[in-house]
């Protein structure tokens, strides 16, 4: 079996769509690290300031999945212009005097437009490279979200302890918009588009199969519990090191940016395993499924240990360490689907899958605020919310390697579609 040469251009357009996610992250990010001068300025109790974290998520996943299906008939190179645009746009009114009202439809608008974001541009990059080359492009793409947090930090938290919070927001509106000349004058659509053709003769599998099928669920049910972790790095990381641990604004800058390079470590780590395990003709279920499931149930059993242990440097290290070991699973989930489902099918699978997952962006910080400000005091309500997500990594973990099995999955689909209807 021949390899399938990659296209020219394939890493340009793996740069640039590197970059929007980097902006994107960015984006995510700045509530989070802003998080104590906006609850002061706006006086937010933790569970109103944790609404405004899950509020970013609200749209997310409907936006992903009617986004997905459109991806599916309209070139991904107009739909990313277009999302990076919302983006860049909904940060602006943030500039000026606001309310908790304004910021949390702003939050609501970006979500709306972020939602889409990394299956679209995973959906884009699979137009120019076959499967087996799609393992560390897909980790160089989610490295964007690791060095957005990583090289925007320092810069928007020098923002807001010089100026204000306020303008933070507007200089990423800044980038934003200045990522969508750069998109608009080099962006462009995969040559291997033209394999939606060919599928024309590769039967379609009917979307009900596709997702009550064993990986579908088992992506889902695994990244659910990643993304627990990172919605909680997003909106409460930044707060717990100055509230809970007592460092300044400028030191928890410095400090927010830890578990995100030792995150970029570990997914870019996983991309390169992941391709060397399948040179080497080891399954897919293995190569994808097992090498991204057993980092979050040790990630869990890490974090699980942090209300036991005394000292801010070993709380710290201890989460960084846990959570940063969650972002093995987003390397491996989206070519593992990619495995079984059908070209013409694959962006709107790809947007369902992040639009379940990401419901977790909902859940957690809304249920860390809550937590906190009915505890008995703000450190142990933070050390039982980190205790939470421990408990949600674990088995999500174990559901993962359970039921990540994409090497027989097109085989077992591909079985049930050819069978008579009346056998």
């Amino acid at each position: 079996m021949t390899t399938q040469p990659t296209p020219k251009g394939a890493w340009k357009i793996t740069f640039l769509l590197f970059l929007f996610m980097l902006v994107n992250f960015a984006d995510k990010i700045v509530v989070g690290l802003a998080g104590v001068p906006i609850m002061t300025e706006l006086k937010l109790e933790p569970a109103q300031f944790g609404l405004l974290g899950s509020s970013f998520f609200f749209l997310f996943s409907i936006s992903a999945i009617v986004v997905g299906f459109i991806v599916n008939r309209i070139a991904t190179r107009w739909v990313l212009l277009a999302l990076a645009a919302v983006w860049a746009l909904a940060q602006f009114p943030m500039v000026g005097t606001i309310g908790f009202t304004t910021l949390l439809i702003c939050r609501v608008i970006l979500g709306a437009g972020e939602g889409p974001a990394f299956s679209v541009a995973a959906h884009s990059i699979y137009k120019w490279f076959p499967d087996e080359k799609r393992t560390l492009p897909t980790a160089i793409l989610s490295q964007g979200s690791a060095f957005g947090v990583v090289l925007a930090v320092p810069a928007l938290n020098w923002v807001i302890v010089n100026y204000n919070w306020h303008y933070a927001f507007g200089a990423l509106g800044v980038a934003g918009l200045m990522w969508v000349v750069a998109w608009l004058i080099l962006g462009e659509e995969g040559p291997l588009v033209q394999t939606v053709a060919a599928a024309a003769a590769e039967p379609r599998i009917p979307y009900f199969r596709l997702l009550t099928s064993r990986t579908f669920i088992g992506c889902c049910a695994a990244t659910f519990g990643a993304y627990w972790a990172l919605s909680l790095g997003l909106t409460w990381f930044t707060p717990f090191i100055v509230k809970g641990l007592g460092f300044s604004q400028q030191d928890a800058g410095w400090i927010s940016i830890l578990p995100w390079l030792f995150g970029a470590g570990i997914v870019l780590l996983t991309g390169w395993i992941s391709q060397v395990l399948m040179a080497r003709g080891v399954s897919t279920r293995g190569a994808r499924g097992v090498l991204g499931s057993v980092p979050l149930i040790v990630g869990g059993s890490i974090l699980a240990v942090l209300p036991h242990v005394n000292g801010a440097g070993l709380q710290i290290a201890l989460l960084v360490v846990g959570s940063g070991l969650c972002g093995s699973i987003y390397v491996v989930c989206p070519p593992m689907l990619g495995e079984f489902t059908p070209v013409s099918q694959r962006g709107a699978v790809i947007a369902i899958y992040g639009a379940l997952y990401t419901l977790a962006g909902i859940i957690a910080p809304s249920v860390m605020g809550s937590v906190i400000q009915y505890a008995g005091g703000l450190l142990e309500g933070y050390m039982t919310g980190f205790t939470i997500n421990a408990v949600v990594m674990v088995v999500s973990g174990l559901l993962g390697l359970a039921l990540l099995w994409p090497n027989t999955e097109r085989a077992r689909l591909m079985g049930e579609v050819a069978q008579p209807k009346f056998a």
